[in-house]
Order: C-alpha cells, then sequence, then structure tokens
C-alpha cells in the first residue's frame, strides 16, 4: 500500500517563491505549507486500513454464569483421595493416570461449544 507524498517539487517551488516574495509573505507561505501537509496526512488516515469493531459481549442469563471457578477447586479437592488411590494401588504411573485425567476433564470443560 502506498500512502500519498508530498512531492518535493512543491516544496522546492514553494521555497523559491517564498524567497522571491520576501519576509512580507512568511505568514501566508506558513498557512499553504502547513495547508499541503494536512491534505496529506488527511490522505494518509482515509488510506489506513480501520480494525474490525469488536463486538459487546452478550449478556448472560441468571442461570447461565460462568461456572470456571468451581470446577477448578472441584478438579483441585478431587485430585487429592485420586492421587493417594492411584499412588497406593499403581506407584507413579498411577499418579500420572489421576493427573492426566484430572487435565482432559478441564481442557474439555473449557472448551466445549457454548450453546
Amino acid at each position: 500500500m502506498t500512502t500519498p507524498r508530498l512531492p518535493r517539487e512543491d516544496l522546492t517551488a514553494a521555497m523559491a517563491a517564498r524567497r522571491e516574495l520576501g519576509p512580507d509573505y512568511d505568514d501566508a507561505f506558513i498557512e499553504t505549507v502547513v495547508d499541503r501537509i494536512q491534505e496529506s496526512l488527511d490522505a494518509r488516515t482515509a488510506a489506513a486500513p480501520r480494525p474490525w469493531p469488536r463486538r459487546a459481549p452478550e449478556p448472560r442469563s441468571r442461570g447461565e454464569g460462568d461456572h470456571s471457578l468451581a470446577m477448578a477447586v472441584l478438579s483441585l479437592l478431587a485430585a487429592i483421595p485420586l492421587s493417594a488411590i492411584g499412588v497406593v494401588n499403581a506407584g507413579l504411573p498411577g499418579l500420572l493416570f489421576v493427573i492426566v485425567g484430572i487435565v482432559l476433564v478441564n481442557f474439555t470443560y473449557t472448551f466445549r461449544p457454548r450453546r
């Protein structure tokens, strides 16, 4: 994407005209240059891509709250006895099996399809 630029030839011609006119026309010269720079900036702003507007989150009804915290707490509470049972019966592989199971349950809960 190319952005319009203020041509150097225009600025050079404007500076030459300023020298010819003398210091009496400095204010007019400055206003002209500022206007041209403003036009160039406006053209760049208009050409810039605009980000997509964000949608506001949909309000939830009373019984439809997010239960992520409850799921995390229940997972931790269930992990304690399940880990003990897994270690007693199968050792380290039993512990790993319990941990992987709890992680999978939390993962599927987190990424479940929303209604």
